[in-house]
């Protein structure tokens, strides 16, 4: 049963398992996230390939709430850059997501192939966010999970698009959005930081949001020397605490920074490479941890609940082993990730809904301690990417409300 025809209310219309592979192969899972796996799909009529994200009802109510609240957000959406949906297939154990394949890079592997990396490059990649961005607050929804791994290129041609995914966490904005959400700490060198142990996760992330809501943030040396006036001024008016007075995403696209000459053309690449690459070491595996124990937590109400029938405890415990993987996209992005999460995290507490940004299939690292950078640099390559990403990201967050 094709997307179009579901209907999520109807408990008793479902599809059956073989109605998805008698049309698709499913081929061995890519990544797995929080709340769901990801796979390559081939359909067998034409071999065209999709990506399919598969939601298991056992998981638990955060789990199935999830993969409805994706299904309705991408049937509202239809942008050039924002991943397109293409099926959906609703079992009594399962949902189906069948999305459009993006081949191209991470931003982050794009920057690692080239020799030359500038703001003017960080500045078009923001700009096809932004612009995605203000096409959501324009339909009242707020992504609420712009970060580095949920933007990539579309195919692997030069020029190509970027494009934005991972809606489970989006959401209509019809009020004040209070929940924290995202991964506010996955970034570059974000305007916000918090130097507490970040092995204790629960008050890290506590005064990390405090800081976000009193818009308490700097650019910090070196950093942020090399970055130009006009992406820190950028980066200010969007991190704007108050609403009123905070730039939405639409009017960021006419900054002079993304739309006029501002954006330097140093190269500045040795430095993106370095401190983000080294960040998002440590950051994967911060991340790696969350996802499994959050994963084991979901799943624990069902163990508990299927005791008395062995078989089925047996399968649900088989499940809980997670893969978490987070990928160092982009300079470019780096500040989408802490700009949009962080940002996303402050708009959602005080002001409306603030939305957050195509997947990334690397595994994140398992020791404990995370791999050295590959590049050397000064690490103003990444300030760039934070001021650019930052903006962009900061759009999607506070100017989220409603675009």
């Amino acid at each position: 049963m094709p997307f179009g025809c579901v209907t999520l209310g109807d408990k008793k219309d479902y599809n059956q398992p073989s109605e998805v592979t008698d049309k698709y192969d499913l081929g061995q899972v890519i990544k797995t996230e929080e709340f769901c796996e990801i796979f390559r799909a081939k359909e067998k009529t034409t071999g065209k390939l999709y990506t399919c994200k598969k939601f298991l009802k056992r998981d638990g109510r955060k789990v199935r709430k999830a993969a409805k609240n994706e299904i309705i957000i991408l049937k509202m959406v239809k942008h050039p850059n924002i991943l397109q949906l293409v099926d959906v297939y609703i079992t009594r154990k399962e949902y189906f997501i069948f999305l459009e394949l993006a081949t191209g890079r991470e931003v982050f592997d794009w920057i690692l192939d080239q020799g030359y990396y500038s703001e003017k490059d960080t500045s078009n990649v923001i700009r096809q966010v932004l612009e995605a961005v203000a096409y959501l607050h324009s339909l009242k929804i707020v992504h609420r999970n712009l970060k580095l791994e949920n933007l990539v290129y579309y195919n692997r041609l030069k020029n190509s698009k970027i494009v934005i995914s991972d809606f489970h966490l989006a959401k209509l904005e019809n009020g004040l959005i209070k929940e924290p959400c995202g991964t506010p700490d996955l970034s570059g060198n974000p305007p916000f930081y918090e130097e507490a142990d970040e092995d204790d996760y629960e008050n890290h992330d506590k005064n990390l949001f405090r800081k976000i809501l009193a818009g308490d943030y700097e650019f910090d040396p070196p950093y942020w020397d090399d970055i130009s006036q006009a992406a820190k001024e950028l980066v200010t008016r969007l991190m704007e605490v108050e609403q009123d007075q905070r730039i939405t995403a639409e009017e960021a696209i006419s900054h002079e920074w993304i739309s006029g000459n501002a954006a330097s053309d140093k190269n500045i690449k040795d430095g993106v490479c370095a401190q983000i690459e080294k960040n998002f070491a440590r950051a994967k595996w911060k991340k790696a941890v969350r996802v499994t124990t959050l994963m084991k937590r979901l799943r624990a109400p069902e163990q508990t609940e299927t005791a008395a029938a062995p078989a089925a405890t047996t399968a649900a415990a088989a499940t809980t082993t997670t893969t978490a993987t987070t990928t160092a996209t982009a300079a470019t992005t780096t500040t989408t990730t802490a700009a949009a999460t962080a940002a996303s995290a402050a708009t959602d507490t005080a002001a409306p809904a603030a939305p957050s940004t195509p997947p990334a299939t690397e595994q994140p690292p398992a020791p404990a301690t995370p791999p050295a950078a590959t590049c050397n640099g000064d690490g103003a390559a990444t300030a760039t990417a934070t001021a650019t990403a930052t903006a962009a990201a900061t759009a999607e967050a506070p100017s989220e409300q409603t675009g």
